[in-house]
């Protein structure tokens, strides 16, 4: 076997163990979803899943990070370009948030994230550098290029981007609660997009 084919293998195993490690605990609970039990679903001994990942609190905080992640990500140059547009960047954003959240796939696993973050103090330090920092970051830097191209009125970037990210989490949040209730959400699927015209009129020149 060819050293890149190995490489491709245990890449596919480190996969297929974030997939089925996340249908258990959403299934079972983090308490629930033992190493063995995760070992079992993938095929593999218990000991092989230790060559991806060192112990099962590892594999959570790697399922958390897909669930927590920026809905998209810029290098600095792709920033400027889409923030000089003005709202189509903060409408795709919105919509990328919007996907996350309308994703049934990840609503369990977003309910038993709750839940975590207030038990686990490295759970809520990536969710703090993963979702909260990068994402307010990335923001901040769009919303400085807008104020320097005289797209929007001169304010503190960073609260800017509190003020337009903590309406998309709040949203997300009643979604995954009106579900836990088994209620419509229809209500709030144009929330995302009526959230950007309102702030974006607040902001605009």
């Amino acid at each position: 076997m060819s050293e890149n084919t190995g490489i491709l293998k245990a890449s596919d195993t480190k996969l297929k163990i974030i997939k089925e490690a996340s249908a258990l605990f959403c299934e079972l609970g983090y308490k629930g979803a033992s190493v063995r039990k995760i070992a079992s679903k993938v095929g593999i001994r218990e000991s092989a899943l230790y060559n991806h990942f060192k112990n099962k609190e590892e594999i959570f905080l790697e399922v958390a990070s897909g669930i927590f992640s920026n809905p998209f990500s810029f290098d600095a140059d792709e920033i400027k370009e889409n923030a000089l547009r003005g709202k189509p960047f903060l409408n795709k954003f919105a919509m990328q948030y919007k996907l996350l959240t309308f994703d049934k796939n990840n609503e369990s696993m977003f309910r038993l994230l709750l839940i975590e973050l207030l038990q686990n103090k490295e759970l809520r330090e990536k969710f703090t550098e993963e979702f909260h920092n990068k994402n307010i970051k990335m923001l901040s830097e769009g919303f400085f290029i807008m104020m320097q191209n005289g797209l929007i009125r001169s304010a503190d970037p960073m609260i800017i981007s509190y003020e337009f990210l903590s309406t998309l989490f709040y949203i997300r949040l009643q979604v995954t609660l009106m579900r836990f209730d088994a209620l419509s959400t229809n209500s709030l699927a144009t929330q995302f997009e009526k959230h950007v015209d309102f702030f974006w009129d607040s902001i605009k020149i």
